[in-house]
């Protein structure tokens, strides 16, 4: 079984490919996904993003299973944001760039930022991630996965991407970005996601 990620972010592929291979299966980037229009993502909640997503690639890849996922941090002090706009945190913010910094840099900088002066007791956060799959413009299955952790005053780790960095496991003691891949594989919200989504697949 092949599933096509409709997304080009290496690191969920990476993730994603890793943990297909335990249930014989294979993932990879969906062919012509650079020619399609970005579709949108309007919708209010991780859910409907996802499932938005999967149907939209799916029309235009006809016979192919297609994946789609949406996933963020969620921080318990900032009213649950940065939330479905996790990716867009900065430019919601309008939180300037530093010369050079890059798009995930800046974001962690904003969410630093709007946390300036929370202590450690106050600072829980949650990454959340919801998977869709589709098959020509139909739904076929979703999944959600979850983990819990503190957002750090400072990054740590160089491993990781998004919030990687600042997500710091208190179990481990690691971030998100200090953990083998191995770990992160299954520990990770999108891991959880993916893992059951196969195993519903399975049964």
């Amino acid at each position: 079984m092949t599933i096509y990620l409709a997304t080009t972010n290496a690191g969920k592929l990476r993730d994603f490919a890793a943990i297909a291979i335990q249930h014989d299966a294979t993932v990879e980037t969906l062919p012509g996904l650079a020619s399609i229009p970005e579709a949108p993502e309007n919708e209010p909640t991780f859910e409907g993003n996802a499932v938005s997503k999967a149907l939209y690639y799916s029309s235009r890849a006809p016979g192919l299973l297609v994946l789609a996922d949406d996933s963020g941090l969620e921080v318990q002090c900032l009213n649950a944001a940065p939330g479905v706009r996790s990716a867009r945190y900065a430019e919601d913010q309008h939180f300037p760039p530093t010369p050079g910094s890059t798009k995930d840099e800046r974001n962690n900088a904003a969410l630093l930022h709007a946390l300036d002066g929370i202590p450690e007791n106050c600072r829980q956060g949650r990454y959340r991630c919801v998977l869709a799959l589709a098959r020509d413009g139909e739904l076929l299955q979703t999944a959600e996965g979850s983990v819990d952790g503190v957002i750090l005053q400072a990054p740590r780790g160089e491993n990781g991407f998004g919030y990687d960095p600042l997500f710091f496991l208190p179990e481990l003691d690691q971030t998100m970005a200090e953990v083998s891949i191995e770990q992160k594989q299954r520990l990770s919200h999108r891991g959880r996601a993916f893992e059951s989504l196969l195993r519903q697949l399975d049964t």
